[in-house]
């Protein structure tokens, strides 16, 4: 194992230690609340400007909205096409950052097909192959390379059914193909970046509940052991997303909830892009199916304002899970029934509030632009964007809780700065490695490797039909911060999308649970 790797090690231990550590009434420079994608952003932003932070969860790493996205890293088409010019930019400058940059291991280029159906009219055509050009400028306004995301174009009919078999024929004119950067999975991109702000110096403390805020720090809550301590900060950073106004007042978000349906790849036969199924009635809104490589398909979503409390794990509607079948049953040739979803999950969105313009019953026009909220006593919050812009959200975070308390601090270095395991393409292809291992953990992939061949019991998979192995459950919990089942299966794996498989698979986590709890 690498010196990076354990520096970047993040476990029970660990953990103890760093909590016993700021009891003692330490300060520290930056105290961050929230470790989703943000949070663990603005982390990793300060600790590489030299000051010191400590940034608590209540749950774990990616318990909220980071980990319901639809994977994507987005250029921004959809912003364009609403206008939103600088969020467009904003998000294909991101995008870049992360594909070539700061993440190529995690974020790849996906191709998707838009079918032309006979719901898509030759002016739909038309303004979406306009839209896919225009997407294309943004790319080459933010500088990425074409090697990294390559041109749309018109695919024959034959094309279209060769990447999507099981598109309906009748009709179908052939297709439109686009490029969209893919993340391997959002809830690894925050263990990622946590990590990588844990390798920096900061403490990274999972289960450490806010019980109340202000400017110069925080009552927390060890959720393990119910001990309260007051963690001493010269600044503080709230990046709870939809859960901000619990700890601020005048926050003002309109929740937005996104859903998922979980399918088994083979009854979509063999997927070798993404589909943007057009939702009947709408200009510029489409249900995505995400072919994920490990025998299941992502089908979302949806956009719908929800009213009334946060719950921590959304529940999903059975109106969303009809209106995607519905919108899926309009392009293929095969039946999805409601017999066929074996799991679905939903997200909010932390959207700002916009008071009062635009459809007061849609959330879909709301902007995916960010804001950074000042409180009257120094409480920096940070709120609305979305995944693909997290480092941005993050960099202007910790810009505005600098300038707040007038730390002496570093410019930031986070477009630069790689993430654990990140390398360039070239090197991650010559590892001697599963490819899949290496999509998941870059570079570290060898370590998780090693564990497989040291034990045999190891390199099996933990659920018949799923890919992952006994090897990365010990390896989340040696190195990732997984502290008990949940972590494992919901997070460090996403085998708990799908309950049957989640079920299946408790014994395993339960022994690499027990592995390491014994000095194994």
């Amino acid at each position: 194992m690498s010196s990076a790797t354990s520096a970047a090690s993040l476990n029970a231990a660990r953990r103890t230690r760093e909590l016993a550590g700021l009891a003692d009434g330490s300060r520290v420079d930056v105290l961050v609340v929230g470790l989703g994608a943000t949070g663990a952003g603005a982390a990793l932003d300060a600790a590489t400007r030299g000051l010191t932070v400590a940034a608590v969860d209540a749950h774990d790493l990616a318990f909220g909205t980071s980990r319901w996205s639809s994977k994507l890293i987005h250029g921004g088409l959809r912003y364009l096409a609403s206008g939103q010019l600088d969020v467009a930019h904003e998000s294909a400058v991101e995008r870049g950052v992360l594909m070539e940059r700061t993440a190529p291991h995690l974020v790849s280029a996906q191709p998707f097909v838009l079918p032309l159906t006979p719901l898509v009219s030759r002016g739909q055509a038309a303004l979406a192959r306009a839209g896919f050009r225009a997407g294309d400028l943004l790319r080459a306004a933010a500088r990425t390379s074409r090697t990294t995301l390559p041109a749309p174009r018109t695919l024959s009919t034959v094309e279209t059914r060769h990447m999507a078999p099981a598109l309906r024929t009748t009709g179908l004119r052939g297709g439109l193909l686009s490029w969209d950067g893919r993340l391997t999975d959002d809830a690894r991109l925050v263990t990622a970046i946590a990590r990588t702000a844990a390798a920096h110096g900061a403490r990274i403390l999972t289960r450490t509940r806010a019980l109340t805020l202000t400017g110069s720090g925080a009552r927390v809550r060890d959720e393990l052991t119910g001990e309260e301590v007051d963690i001493r900060a010269r600044t503080v950073i709230n990046a709870t997303g939809v859960w901000a106004g619990g700890l601020v007042d005048d926050i003002r978000l309109r929740p937005s909830r996104g859903t998922h349906l979980v399918l088994r790849s083979e009854g979509l036969g063999s997927l070798s892009a993404g589909l943007h199924i057009p939702i009947p009635g709408e200009s510029n809104r489409f249900v995505l199916v995400l072919p994920q490589g490990d025998g299941r398909v992502y089908v979302g979503l949806t956009d719908e304002p929800v009213d009334g409390g946060i719950p921590d794990v959304p529940e999903v509607p059975e109106t969303d899970i009809g209106f995607l079948l519905d919108v899926l049953g309009s392009a293929l040739d095969v039946s999805v029934g409601r017999a066929d979803v074996v799991g679905a999950f939903a997200g909010l969105r932390p959207l700002l509030d916009t008071s009062g313009t635009g459809d007061p019953g849609r959330t879909a026009d709301i902007s995916r632009k960010h804001a950074v909220l000042t409180s009257s006593d120094g409480v920096v919050t940070v709120v609305g964007g979305k995944l693909t812009t997290y480092r941005r959200m993050a960099e202007d975070a910790v810009d505005a809780a600098v300038t707040v308390r007038a730390l002496t601090a570093g410019p930031c270095r986070t477009t630069a700065t790689p993430l654990v395991g990140a390398a360039r393409p070239s090197t991650l292809a010559a590892l001697d490695a599963p490819a899949r291992l290496v999509r998941r953990y870059g570079t570290e992939a060898l370590d998780v490797h090693a564990l497989a061949l040291a034990d045999p019991a190891l390199a099996r998979s933990v659920v018949p039909g799923h890919p992952v192995t006994g090897a990365e459950l010990l390896w989340a919990v040696r190195h990732e911060g997984a502290l008990d089942e949940a972590d494992l299966l919901d997070r460090r794996t996403r085998i708990g999308l799908v309950p049957h498989d989640r079920a299946a698979a408790r014994a395993a986590a339960a022994e690499a649970l027990a592995a390491v709890g014994e000095g194994a």
